[in-house]
C-alpha cells in the first residue's frame, strides 16, 4: 500500500478538499507534476486544469483555474483562485462559456480579447473534464 500524506484543496472563500491521499497531480504553467509521499519541498504555479487525486484507495478529481501549490514531504497545500468538485459544476453553464470563448477566438478582434477569451477557454475545459463532459 503507497504511503499517504495531506492534501488540501483551498480557495479565498473556502477550504476545498482536506484529506490524506496517496498521490496528486497537478496542473502547473511548465506541465503536469505528480506528488508521492515523501515528496522534496518544492513550489509552482498552476494553471487552469483538473487536479487528480486518490482518496480512500478511489480517484477523484477536481477543477482549478488558477493560483499556487506547496509540495513537501507530509503535505500538498493547493492555493487556487477557484476549485470545484465535480458535483458542484454547472455544466449547462461552462458549455455556455465554452462555446462564448470558442466564437470570440474564432472570429478575431483584438488582441486583449483573444487572450482573455483563451483563459476562458481552458477554464470551461477545465470543468467540464472535472464533471466528466469533455
Amino acid at each position: 500500500m503507497a504511503q499517504s500524506f495531506h492534501l488540501d484543496v483551498i480557495t479565498p472563500e473556502r477550504q476545498v478538499v482536506s484529506v490524506p491521499v496517496e498521490f496528486v497531480t497537478l496542473p502547473t504553467v511548465e506541465g503536469f507534476y505528480g506528488i508521492l509521499a515523501g515528496h522534496a519541498p518544492m513550489v509552482g504555479s498552476l494553471k487552469a486544469g483538473v487536479v487528480h487525486y486518490r482518496h480512500g484507495g478511489a480517484s477523484r478529481v477536481l477543477a482549478v483555474t488558477g493560483g499556487f501549490f506547496e509540495a513537501g514531504p507530509h503535505a500538498t497545500v493547493v492555493l487556487a483562485d477557484e476549485a470545484e468538485l465535480p458535483e458542484e459544476i454547472d455544466v449547462a453553464t461552462a458549455i455556455a462559456e465554452r462555446d462564448r470563448a470558442r466564437a470570440i477566438i474564432e472570429a478575431g478582434g483584438e488582441q486583449e480579447e483573444i487572450v482573455a477569451a483563451k483563459e476562458a477557454l481552458e477554464r470551461a475545459m477545465a470543468r467540464l473534464r472535472a464533471a466528466g463532459k469533455e
